[in-house]
């Protein structure tokens, strides 16, 4: 402003030029540009005639002039600056609304820009109509342009620029374009501007935010940041100004979103911080909410709240035939997960009695589920299997696809009650829903009566085998097949576990399974004694094979002659040459055919030819790929998960150091519950920092994983104490494993408790350990952005 007066005080002295002239600026610049730089004065006849021409004519002319020749980069500039300003603002924004109209995106941006360079922020309404249109291209290009314009709008303090409609459209179209992060950043603030959006609206958001693992994530941390404000009855509903914060309360709808969403990406402990926080907001469940919640506590190993739950599914009046196999799929696998086999053949048995009992008599109707009740997948009752399953999940997924394009700005804004939006996030709820059905393979249903699957006694067959209760496995075997169908010779499900016992070497094993069948009074063909007889004779174990060929005869089982063969090989191969020649009499005079009974590789072979692999095939798999459980870190964690949920963490130290005592390595579950419950308390840091060093150690030393739930709570309870060293630790731990990382809530924390640290220069009377730790909080700070 000082160089424009002093030029146009020598200007109005030199008569030459009348400041009523249009082009006064231009004037200005090239006076400017000769007493700046004298080596211009060849062009200053250039510049003055260029003052009858149109602004923009100017700039070139003056170029081609040769003024950025004789004077440089630094003149050219300065050349450039000053004709932006020289454009009237009313005119470019109004060429800017224009190109809104037409569709010109690329022409509307370039003009949004240099009105920011001209005259900073367009208008109000020209803003709303820029990010708009920006929106409804669902473009990601398109998307980060408007969400750079809003993010910059806000750090100027300018955020009075935008209606809360707007914001909301936008958080939604980036959410559906592919853009978490961006999109719940518009939600955070939009809360924090009390621009409180509805939870019809910021549901939807969720909904499409939650189907990628950073969204999830996000998702469940927004619904646990709004219910914070709700919590124990912090806001009365019954005040007038609270109306818009009432109408923003997480509902039914976002919890069963956010709880499906980490369900989806295994983030089940997060998971469980919501359902700690429903009660304390008064959130009704729903026979959805019911479902999941059963998920989460099965993933996260909590029979005791399973039992509690399975009272109120028995008692839910209107749940489907998916919904009861989802629970008690749920329930059976955390019986497994636990080691507990007794209730679980309990829950198999039952479930084949009340089936048995439904088909053999008229009472069916008292153990059939309500045949009008929803959800049923086949005409008549019969419940879809997987494959159907499947192609209902397809087209769900298809469905999903034809629904990309936004609803219209015009639509979205004449919706005022967002059921449009709420429609949308119901629809992606079912799709989740439906990639959970896909999930169950332990318990079916036909015509509303549950039953078990192959699944079930295939894993329950593996735990039997590794806990060596041989006689407990035949006991419920023997027991399953006299409730589901007539024991037959060599189809039952325990002749196939003595053949996949065969298979994997386990002959002892198959040995006293047959015992057991024999003392049960169960008979059986042949092939069983064959596929043994000859594993014991490849194993030159001849004590076994006499005592085996003894029992058969005593069971009158007549052995083929491949069997004999194998026997008479193995004594020649012993040298006992006599025991051979009695083998062959015995075979001769038994007159046994060269074709013998089924063979054992003809059953394997068999089972891999059939569509539908059998009982034996999958035991196979199972036990070959399976890991072992270790049960007991199960039955540690719930311990240690209790007392620090009680805040009694001397008591959940003390369960470490005896869990540890046994034998059972800690994991990530565990540790997490000791780290939340420290946080619970606040101040113990010192413990968290502990538990931090001994998390390094372990996965230096061994192959323990540490997860994106467990890095984030060990890394908030760092910063929440200042602890920045550890926190950058922590930080690239997670970077390294290639971890999400909310850095939003991380710089909330930072403005929350350390706003005023590390400003200005550092002190010259500090010690190496102070200034270690100043430069580790200035690390933090930057890497949160805080400059």
């Amino acid at each position: 402003m000082l160089l424009i007066r002093k030029l146009s005080r020598s200007i109005k002295k030199d008569h030459l030029l009348s400041w009523q002239s249009p082009l006064a600026d231009e004037c200005i610049i090239g006076r400017a540009a000769i007493r700046q730089c004298p080596r211009a004065y060849e062009c200053h006849r250039s510049v003055r005639s260029l003052f009858d021409v149109e602004r923009d004519g100017f700039a070139s002319r003056l170029i081609r002039s040769g003024v950025n020749r004789h004077c440089g980069a630094s003149f050219s500039s300065f050349v450039e600056t000053v004709l932006v300003q020289a454009r009237d603002p009313a005119k470019l924004s109004s060429e800017l609304v224009t190109a809104i109209d037409e569709g010109r995106l690329d022409d509307a941006w370039k003009l949004y820009e240099l009105h920011m360079q001209m005259d900073g922020f367009p208008r109000k309404s020209v803003v709303h109509k820029l990010i708009v249109s920006l929106t409804e291209t669902l473009d990601v290009q398109w998307l980060n342009k408007a969400y750079g314009l809003v993010e910059r709008a806000f750090e100027e303090g300018k955020q009075n620029l935008f209606e809360k409609e707007t914001l909301i459209y936008l958080s939604f179209g980036l959410a559906k374009g592919g853009l978490p992060v961006a999109a719940s950043t518009i939600l955070r603030k939009l809360v924090d501007m009390e621009g409180y959006p509805p939870v019809a609206a910021w549901s939807a958001v969720l909904a499409y935010m939650s189907q990628t693992a950073p969204g999830a994530y996000l998702a469940a941390e927004l619904v646990l940041e709004i219910g914070y404000l709700f919590q124990d009855g912090r806001v009365d509903p019954r005040k007038k100004s609270n109306v818009p914060l009432v109408a923003m309360k997480p509902n039914t709808t976002a919890f069963n979103i956010a709880l499906a969403g980490c369900l989806m990406f295994d983030t089940c402990r997060k998971a469980e911080e919501l359902l700690d926080m429903m009660p304390r907001i008064q959130i009704k469940a729903d026979t959805n909410l019911l479902i999941i919640m059963a998920h989460i506590h099965e993933r996260n190993g909590r029979r005791e709240e399973l039992k509690k739950l399975q009272r109120h599914i028995d008692e839910a009046p209107n749940l489907n035939d998916m919904q009861f196999r989802q629970f008690y799929n749920c329930l059976l696998t955390c019986h497994l997960k636990f080691g507990d086999l007794h209730s679980a053949c309990s829950m198999v048995l039952d479930m084949l009695r009340k089936a048995k009992e439904a088909k053999n008599s008229l009472a069916a109707a008292t153990f059939a589920f309500d045949g009008t009740r929803k959800g049923n997948d086949l005409i008549g009752g019969v419940v879809s299997d997987q494959s159907h399953r499947n192609s209902r999940l397809e087209s769900l997924e298809n469905a999903s696809l034809k629904q990309q394009a936004i609803v219209s700005y015009e639509e979205f804004s004449k919706d005022r009650k967002f059921e449009k939006l709420q429609a949308e996030a119901e629809q992606a709820l079912t799709r989740f829903l439906a990639k959970l059905q896909a999930q169950v393979e332990l318990v079916t249903t036909h015509r509303g009566i549950l039953q078990p699957t192959e699944n079930i006694y295939v894993k329950l067959v593996k735990a039997f085998l590794e806990a060596d209760k041989i006689k407990d496995l035949a006991d419920f075997l023997i027991e399953a097949e006299k409730e589901d169908l007539p024991v037959s010779n060599d189809s039952s499900a325990l002749v196939h576990v003595i053949n996949s016992c065969i298979s994997l070497g386990w002959l002892d094993k198959a040995y006293d399974l047959l015992d057991e069948m024999h003392l049960a009074g169960v008979r059986t063909g042949s092939a069983v004694y064959s596929s043994l007889l000859k594993a014991y004779c490849k194993a030159n174990r001849a004590t076994e094979v006499t005592s085996l060929l003894r029992d058969a005869r005593k069971a009158g089982i007549q052995l083929d002659a491949s069997s004999y063969e194998a026997m008479i090989q193995s004594r020649v191969l012993h040298d006992d040459t006599q025991g051979a020649l009695n083998l062959f009499r015995e075979m001769k005079d038994s007159k046994i055919p060269r074709l013998g009974h089924q063979e054992f590789d003809l059953l394997v072979k068999g089972c891999a030819e059939n569509s539908e692999a059998s009982l034996m095939s999958k035991l196979l798999q199972e036990i070959k790929e399976g890991q072992r459980i270790d049960c007991g870190v199960h039955d540690w964690n719930n311990v240690i998960h209790f007392f620090s949920k009680k805040r009694l963490m001397q008591d959940a130290e003390k369960a470490l150091k005896k869990m540890r005592s046994l034998g059972h390595a800690p994991n990530a579950q565990t540790f997490h519950s000791m780290v939340t419950g420290y946080a619970a308390i606040g101040g113990k840091y010192v413990e968290v920092t502990e538990l931090w060093g001994e998390m390094k150690a372990l996965s230096a030393s061994s192959p323990i994983k540490f997860d994106q739930e467990l890095l984030d709570s060990v890394l908030y309870t760092f910063v929440r104490g200042g602890f920045f060293a550890r926190a950058n630790e922590v930080v690239g731990m997670m970077e390294k494993g290639n971890m999400f990382i909310d850095k939003y809530k991380y710089r909330t924390l930072f403005l929350k408790y350390h706003k005023t640290l590390y400003k200005g220069k550092a002190s010259k009377f500090q010690t190496e350990a102070q200034l270690k730790k100043r430069e580790a909080g200035v690390t933090f700070k930057k890497w949160v952005g805080l400059h």
